[in-house]
């Protein structure tokens, strides 16, 4: 597995994989925003197969990590977790010391087995219940 990073450009890779993920998968009609243009984005490849991406930026006191995304057939083999690692690597090594997630509710767990804190009420997002998710690096 190889990890490439892409500093404010939205690689068609990762681009594909969120269509094949959000979009066509679980409905999200909103999936590209401004943030894009702004963000680090990560690919993650097995070989020359993009499977799976993140995308991260710097907010005031924080990083914002989301848009993570592995495709089905890479699902269930440590991908994300170590997608994720990559991610939080990557931030620490540009001084970051906390990283937030806007968390898909069914995903929480997941990201508690990562290191991360759930904080407060679920809200919305296009009409999927999310939760905000911390970790101190």
């Amino acid at each position: 597995m190889e990890t490439k990073i892409f500093d404010e450009i939205l690689p068609d890779e990762a681009k594909d994989i969120r269509i094949k993920v959000f979009v066509k998968e679980q409905g999200f009609r909103e999936e590209f925003d401004k943030t894009d243009d702004i963000a680090t984005h990560i690919v993650m490849y097995d070989n020359d197969q993009a499977i799976a991406t993140c995308r991260f930026y710097k907010r005031e006191n924080d990083y914002l990590l989301g848009r993570i995304a592995v495709i089905k057939e890479y699902r269930g083999k440590h991908i994300g977790a170590k997608l994720i690692q990559s991610a939080e690597n990557e931030i620490a090594k540009r001084g970051g010391k906390i990283i937030a997630i806007h968390s898909q509710l069914r995903a929480k767990d997941f990201y508690l087995k990562q290191g991360y804190k759930g904080n407060g009420e679920s809200d919305f997002d296009e009409g999927c219940p999310h939760i905000w998710v911390y970790k101190n690096l």
